[in-house]
Parts: C-alpha cells; structure tokens; sequence
C-alpha cells in the first residue's frame, strides 16, 4: 500500500476518524489497485480463525470486505463506510462490525479500517427488540384501547382503540388531535385529567369520558392516562374501556324504576292477606286516593268494591271488574294479578274510556279503508263494510246472508282453495286467526283482485263455531309491480334472457339432481364483437346482442336455459344430454344460428361464436359457478386455437390453467428470491474474430417447477403486466455483472413491447447504469420491429430519450415485421439484427442470401451495424463474413450460459 501504510504503521488520524479505539478492534487494509489485503496481529481470532495461516486469514477477510470494495471504486476520496456482516464459526454465529475510509495518496486508492466484534452488542439489541415485540403484542391484541398522544396529537393507536371509534384503519387516527374523538362535554375535564400529570409514571384516577366515533355516533369507556414519552418528547398514554353496556344496564334499572312509577295502568302491591302495600302515581289518579290514604288499607275499600287476588288467579288471573273513584264515579277495569313471596302485584287498567269508544266502532270501520265482513258461526256473511263493497266488486244488500264460501278464491300458484280451507271457515271452526293470507278473488263482473287477508274470532273465548272478523287489502296493484320487480332481478334488461345469478342456481347440484343423463353447459363469447361496438356504437352493439339472445332462445331444445352473463357472453344450459356427440351437434347448431347475416342500421354483419363446452353428470359436486368457470376456461382454449371453434373443458386444461396462476403469483417474488438469472450468449465481431459483446438471457429456475421456459414465463410477464418489474431487474442485475466481472464486454438487453410503453423506463436503465457503475455506451437495448410499429411515434419519443443517456440501441429480429428504410431513417438505431430464419437459409437458398445481402446493403446506407443471429453452421459464417455482416452470434458461436461459465 505505496504512500498509505508502510511497515505496520499508518495514519492515526484517519483512524481516529472511524470512531473506533484502535484498542477495541483490530486495523485492517486493502489496497484497491493491486488488490491487496493486509491487517494488524489479532485479526484471526476476531475472523474465529485463530491460529490458522495467512492464506485462511486473508480469504475470510476478503470474502467480508467484498461489499465495501464494491462501492469504495466508484466512491469519492475519504469518504466512510460502514457494515455489520454475520459470521459462522466453530463457536456459533458472531456479528463483525467494519467501519473504513477510502483514503488516496500519491494516486493510490486504498480502504482502511478497524474490525471488532459487537456480537454482545447485537445479542442485546436483539432481545430488546424482542422484549419490545412481546410488549407490543399485548398492546396490539388487548381488548382495551390504547392510545399515545403528544403536544395534543395521536401518535399511537391500538386496533382496539380502531374499533371503538369505528375508523378504517389506525392511520385515519394518526395525526389528529385527541380532542377531535372527545366529545364536548368531557374535554375540559380531561384537560384537567392530564395537566395534573407532571412527573413520568404518574397516573390518572379512572374516570368516565364520552368518545365521539366516525359515524357520529358516541361510546361511553373508562379511561385512564399515564405519563410518558414519546421519541424522548413529553406523551401520555391512554387506556380506555368499554363501559357502555354496563351503563346501558344501569339506565335499564333506573328505567324500570321510572317504568313503574310513571306507567298509565294503577300498579298496586297488597299482602298474603290483601293489605295494599304499595300504590303507584298512576293509581292515585285512576281511584283519586293518594298513597298515604290507601296503603294500610284492605284492597277492597280502596277500589270500592269486593277483590279477592286469589279468586282472580283461580279464573285465569285477568277478570272486567266495575269499581269506584273515591268521589263515587264508576270505573271499568281489568285486573291482572300476579304472585309474589309474600303476597300479590295487581295491574288495574282503566277501560271506562275504551268502552265509550266502542260505540264509535260502528262508524270508524265503515269511513276506513280496509275491507272489512264479519262472517257469522253458520258461514253466512252478517255485515260488510264500504270498503269491502269497493274491493269485492259487491253490495252489502247482495252479499249479507249469502255463505261467505260463494266468491271463489285462488292461492299465489294459481291453486283454487277448498271451501273448508278458506281463511274465515278455518277460524271459525277453529278459533285460530289468520294473518296476511295472500289470495285472489274473483269479482261478479269476471274480474280478479288480489287481497292481503286476516281473519279473528269475533269472540275469541266463546263457543265454536265463532263469528269471524275477515279484514283485507287490495294488493292488485303492488302485485303487479312486485311481479315486475322479480322479474328484472331474475332476468337480462337488454335481451330478456336469464341473469347469471339464476344461470348459477340452475346449475345447482340440487338443480341437476333430479335429471336424467349430461347436463351440458355451453359458454359462449362472441368473436371480435369489440370490433363491431367500438366502429358502429354502443347502440348498434346492444342490437346485435338482441339479435343474438333471440337467435340463441328459438335455437335451443324445449327446456334448455338460456342466459347472458354479460357483456358479450352467453350460457345454455341443456339437461339430459347423451354425450359429448350431442353437447357438440347443439353446439354446432347454435353457431350456425349466430353465422345467419344479422342486418343493424342497414348492415349486414356476421358474428361468429367460441364455445366452450363443459358436461356435468347427476352426482358431479361442482356448483354452478365452478361450472360456468370450468366453461369459461374452455372457451378461453377455443379462442386461443383460432376463434370461431368449440372445446370441451378436461382436468388438464383446469391445471394448465392453475400452473398459469400460480407462476403468475410466483413470478411477482421471483426477483426477491434470487430465482431469476442470467445468461449470456456472445457476439463475435466477424471482421477480428473476437468476443466484443454478451446479450444478456433471462432465465427462471422455479422452486417447484425447475427451468421454467422464458417463451413462458416472458409471455405471463407480458400478459400480467409484470413484465415492467422483472424487465427492471434483469436490467440492474446484467449491468451489475458485467460491470463487475467483464467491463470489457458490451451488454445487450431485450426490451419488450409493454416496456416501450412504460412511462418509467428512461427512469429504469438510468438508475441500472449509474447503481451498477456500467457506462452507458456499453449498453445496447434491442427493440423488435414489431413493438416499434404498434405505436411508432411513442416508439420514437421513448428510444430519443434512452439514446439522450448515450446508451445504444438496435433493432431485433430484423425482416419478419412491416418496418421499411423510411421508417428506419426516423429512428435513432445503432445496430439491426438479421432475423434468425433469414440466417438459416444460407447456403440452402439463394433467396435467403439475396435477403441478407438486401438487409446488410440497407443497413449499411444509414450507418447501422448489422448483427446476424441464429448462427449454427460454420458455412452460414462464412457466408455472412463474405457478404460483409459485422457482427454474428448462435450456437456455433457460443450457447448462452451463466457469466461464471462465458
């Protein structure tokens, strides 16, 4: 280490500058020019290699060193690093800290540094950690809220303390005052709380406070407040619990209380003997006595007439008594007793009022609304009021003394009901009531109404047969909707057809079980039926959906179900299929109805269908939406064969599905689990016959699955939008290997069309270049043609911006697109790529060989060096160098292979 450390000594001041002792750690060196490495006594026991040579040292210490190598030869003089690095020995695990300073003189770069070992250090920091994991469990799970907050704001919040207040989550907590969840009337008093709260640890009396929640509303809790700390700043935490069902039974207590002394009926409370002990408000206004005047006496001079409670409990304990207001005036009451220990609690209702009002009875139900006959015992009708004239289409001098049983009534199915089960002979034969019973009746003009119909017993403690009270209402109308109404939750708007949801219940095992033979169930998506939505309108669209719904319902066997799921996707059900013969010739059949010209706004369109096509046996325990799912699926490998076709689903095709979802998941974790590498394949320069540049490969080795193929995977990515992330990493990752192990080599990396179209890529291969130290002129991003011409002014703009970073960029799989010369001057390409099957061709075709030829003459005009790919043979070499292509890579030349291995 010429010029920094010399035969053992070295600058103290730069070590001092570490801020570790010398004493407390052992002095290490590593010179970044010649790669050396050197270290004061005492080093092998701290690495845990005590006694062991220099070489062992020396390795061990390298291989810890490594990461701080790495950045210092791209960092600026006498800048710090620091890192603790693990380390397995004999003894157990150790954990090393390093701190250096990169420290050049005389021109020579160089890293020195202090090792020691703080194993103890991050044993300790561990268990507080772990103590303050197990501390921040209990608070995490406990049922009682808990809050921090400082210089008046939430800096904490349990999920208890979430749920009591009904918020989100705790960041909608977070950052607001704690006085926006105290209610009004309790803030001054938890002001006063907390400001008595001066010293850490004091703590507050358990007081009641009302927290205000987010819907409005307010809970009633028990809290307490601690002093504390909160990043070394003044806080108080809070513990709150939940008080409000306990205060709610105590209201409940004090309601029954106040139940009894303000309710409207005379409670009254005598002895085994009849003594009143008790005499509620509401007894004193009922008999006009006061308590005073009453209790003491026997309950038979303070009602004004005999009461013998044990008479009443032996008649059924509710009897109409008549008594006397203490003035003389007549009550009409009915009495309820009930025991007690010792004696009896009497409930005396004053019905003097509600039997005046019964003389009114006759006159309320003729002016209501409601429907009202009284049927006598014999079934012949004694009255009928104005409204059930109106309803019934009757009058009431026709329809008194005729049998109630002469208008014919129908059930909700259409059922006609016996005589012996209409509502009114049912309660009079049997004294039960009927509610609600709907029914339809049928007027003398020919006409039907239907009727919401009750039925009482006039009379419910007499004699049976009863006379019957039978009360309706006319639903017609409300009928009428409700019908509508079940029929738009049940059916499409647009074609009429089933909805999904009664698709589903079809579908059923329930639905299916009683079936003789397949149920077959045909999925089917219209082919490009974008296309005809997107060009005519949306209105032109529902049209042919019409159209299509029509075709497929007159299409269809007698008792096949017919539905749309939405969109342009449509289900038949066919039960009792044969077999898959069948399942087909319907499915053919329905595809010829679709094929059939379909004229819209004077056109004439055709709309061809896939389908998919799943059969289901009697017992199958697949629901109906795993059916329509299993459909789906494969209607989806229909469309992928070509459009247009029909495929039946099978197990296999279920798990190529679920291997598609799973890579899918697993691919998103793929780039943190080291599962993606590289490899690289290289690129001869034709004209010195040396290795110039590396295309970098990316490769998935699956936990599972092993080699997963990158025509795969690099599809999924693409589909699944993650190509952009995994495109992202590979860029990082090549950049950093070849920056690190070949500088010498040029990189080329692929970029898909879905990455050209990502607003963050220039932000991406500017982060790669500058982490990884690679010199952006040794990049090379290769475009195919056909990405650059699905967009080709966004192509432009974005291979500008790239091209402004100084990387380069070409052209890939040259040939097999549409581009031309013209397209190409306006691009800002470097390189272009001769497609592989145009290279296969030499020397077999002279086609092939004036196509290169063309390709190499084209590219050479606007200044692009031309690359062949796909070289296998020694003769397509050849060729390729005669006809003056620059650069070549293939099989022949190098298989791509991981960076160790080029």
């Amino acid at each position: 280490m010429s010029g920094l450390i010399g035969d053992g000594e070295f600058d103290h001041e730069l070590l001092a500058g570490l801020g570790t002792s010398i004493g407390a750690a052992v002095v290490w060196w590593l010179d970044l020019d010649d790669e050396q490495l050197g270290w004061m006594p005492g080093l092998d026991a701290v690495l845990g290699v005590s006694g062991s040579d220099q070489d062992v040292v020396r390795t061990r210490l390298a291989e810890l060193v490594e990461p701080l190598a790495v950045t210092a030869r791209t960092a600026p003089a006498w800048q710090d690093f620091e890192l603790v690095q693990p380390l397995d020995t004999a003894d157990g695990r150790r954990w090393l800290q390093f701190r250096a300073r990169l420290s050049t003189k005389d021109s020579a770069r160089a890293l020195v540094g202090v090792v020691a070992d703080v194993t103890r250090r991050h044993n300790q920091q561990q268990e507080l950690a772990d103590l303050a994991d197990r501390y921040r469990l209990l608070v995490e799970l406990a049922p009682e809220a808990i809050v921090v907050h400082e210089a008046g704001r939430i800096v904490y919040a349990n999920p208890a303390a979430v749920r009591f207040v009904r918020a989100a989550s705790d960041a909608d907590i977070i950052g607001r005052p704690i006085t926006d969840f105290v209610h009004p009337s309790s803030q001054a008093e938890m002001l006063q709380r907390i400001a008595k709260l001066t010293e850490p640890g004091v703590t507050s009396e358990p007081a009641d406070t009302v927290l205000v929640r987010f819907d409005g509303g307010t809970i009633d809790v028990e809290s307490v407040s601690v002093r504390t700390t909160w990043e070394g700043r003044p806080a108080f935490q809070v513990i709150m619990r939940d008080v409000t069902d306990q205060k709610a039974a105590a209201a409940a207590l004090r309601y029954q209380a106040a139940l009894v002394a303000h309710v409207s009926d005379a409670l009254i409370a005598t002895t085994s003997d009849g003594v009143v002990t008790s005499w509620n408000p509401s007894a004193e206004s009922v008999y006009g006595r006061s308590a005073a005047a009453a209790i003491g006496r026997p309950i038979s001079e303070v009602v004004g007439a005999p009461l013998d409670p044990v008479a009443v409990l032996d008649s059924g304990g509710v009897v109409q008594a008549d008594h006397r207001k203490a003035d003389g005036d007549a009550l009409s009451v009915r009495i309820s007793v009930a025991r007690m220990d010792d004696g009896y609690v009497l409930i005396c209702a004053d019905e003097t009022a509600r039997r005046r009002a019964e003389q009114h009875f006759t006159a309320v139900v003729a002016a209501i609304e409601e429907g009202v006959l009284v049927v006598g015992p014999t079934g012949r009708v004694e009255s009928v009021n104005p409204a059930a004239e109106r309803i019934l289409g009757v009058s009431a001098r026709d329809a008194v003394g005729q049998l109630a049983s002469s208008t014919e009534l129908h059930d909700e199915t259409g059922q006609q009901i016996p005589l012996s089960r209409f509502p009114s002979a049912i309660t009079r034969t049997t004294g039960k009531s009927q509610h609600g019973r709907i029914v339809r009746a049928l007027r003398p003009d020919g006409t039907r109404v239907w009727l919401s119909l009750s039925a009482r017993a006039l009379n419910p403690t007499g004699d049976l047969p009863t006379a019957t009270v039978v009360s309706f209402t006319d639903i017609t109308e409300r009928r009428m909707i409700d019908s509508q109404l079940e029929h738009e939750a049940t059916h499409d708007a647009l074609t009429g057809l089933f909805n999904r949801t009664v698709t589903i219940n079809r579908l059923s095992p329930g639905e299916r079980s009683h079936r003789s033979g397949l149920t077959a169930v045909l999925f089917i998506d219209l082919d490009k039926f974008k296309v005809i939505n997107d060009s005519l309108g949306h209105s032109a669209g529902d049209d042919v959906l019409r159209v299509v719904g029509h075709r497929l319902s007159r299409s269809t066997r007698r008792g096949d179900v017919v539905g749309r799921l939405g969109g342009d996707e449509f289900t038949v059900i066919a039960y009792g299929v044969a077999g898959p013969e069948e399942a087909r010739a319907i499915a053919d059949h329905v595809r010829a109805e679709l094929n059939k010209p379909i004229t819209v706004e004077g056109r004439q369109l055709h709309v061809d269908a896939s389908v998919g096509i799943v059969l289901a046996e009697s017992g199958d325990p697949r629901d109906g939406a795993d059916l329509l799912r299993d459909a789906d699926l494969a209607m989806y490998q229909a469309k992928t064969r070509g459009r247009g076709r029909i495929s039946f689903f099978d197990v296999e095709l279920r798990e190529r599905i679920q291997r598609r979802l799973q890579l899918e998941q697993d691919l998103r974790m793929a780039p943190l689990g080291d599962e993606l590498w590289l490899a690289y394949q290289p690129i001869v320069d034709l004209g010195t016959n040396r290795r110039t540049a590396v295309e970098g490969l990316l490769r998935w080795t699956h936990p599972r699955y092993g080699l997963i193929l990158p025509g795969e995977f690099i599809t999924l990515a693409e589909e699944s939008d993650l190509i952009n992330i995994v495109g992202a990493h590979m860029l990082y990752t090549a950049s950093r290997e070849i920056a690190t192990h070949a500088p010498e080599l040029q990189l080329t990396v692929n970029l898909s069309a879905r990455q050209l179209d990502d607003p963050w890529l220039v932000s991406s291969v500017r982060n790669a270049t500058q982490k990884s130290g690679l010199a952006p002129s040794s990049l090379c991003l290769e475009i195919t043609e056909s990405a650059l011409m699905q967009d080709p002014k966004l192509a432009a703009r974005t291979l500008s911006a790239l091209r402004d970073l100084g990387v380069r960029l070409a052209i890939d799989d040259f040939g097999t697109g549409h581009s031309s010369l013209a397209q190409l001057l306006t691009l800002p390409l470097d390189t272009l790529k001769i497609d592989r099957s145009f290279t296969a061709g030499l020397g077999r075709s002279d086609e092939a060989e004036a196509i290169v030829t063309s390709i190499v003459a084209m590219a050479h005009a606007v200044d692009l060096t031309v690359i062949a790919e796909g070289v296998e043979e020694p003769a397509q070499l050849e060729i390729l160098r005669a006809l003056g292509c620059d650069q070549a890579q293939g099989y022949h030349l190098g298989r791509p292979v991981p960076l160790a291995d080029l």
